[in-house]
């Protein structure tokens, strides 16, 4: 079974950055695919790829990351351009959408304009299903 995860913003805006890394590392961790609204910043997302590889291990195989923009229509007013880049630095980027899977659950994630495929594994648990002997 396949878990999403949905981050509003607001959850993680007053955190720090290793803060927001932590939390979306944790929540990769339970084989959970976090879809976050928003985007983190260049420097994070490079930090949370580094902290990934740090504790990679036989339960952990790693996270696959991708981050969707809203399409900006070159005809757009300049006003609207304006509008929209005082609101992002004022708010937070909440412009977009950021997915992070566990690399055991998510195959790949495909992007083009008009869609977002997200391709997963099948994941099994293994359960502890032995016969208690008399």
């Amino acid at each position: 079974m396949v878990t999403l995860r949905v981050v509003p913003y607001n959850e993680i805006s007053d955190l720090t950055s290793v803060g927001r890394i932590r939390k979306l590392l944790n929540i990769a961790k339970e084989d959970k695919i976090v879809l976050l609204q928003g985007r983190l910043k260049k420097e994070e997302e490079a930090e949370l790829i580094q902290a990934t590889m740090e504790e990679i291990n036989k339960q952990f195989k790693g996270i696959e990351l991708s981050v969707v923009y809203p399409n900006v229509e070159q005809d757009t007013p300049i006003f609207h351009k304006i509008r929209e880049r005082l609101i992002n630095s004022v708010l937070g980027d909440r412009t977009g959408l950021t997915i992070i899977g566990p690399a055991n659950v998510v195959k790949s994630i495909k992007k083009d304009p008009k869609k977002i495929e997200l391709l997963t594994n099948e994941v099994r648990k293994r359960k502890n299903n032995k016969k208690k002997r008399r």
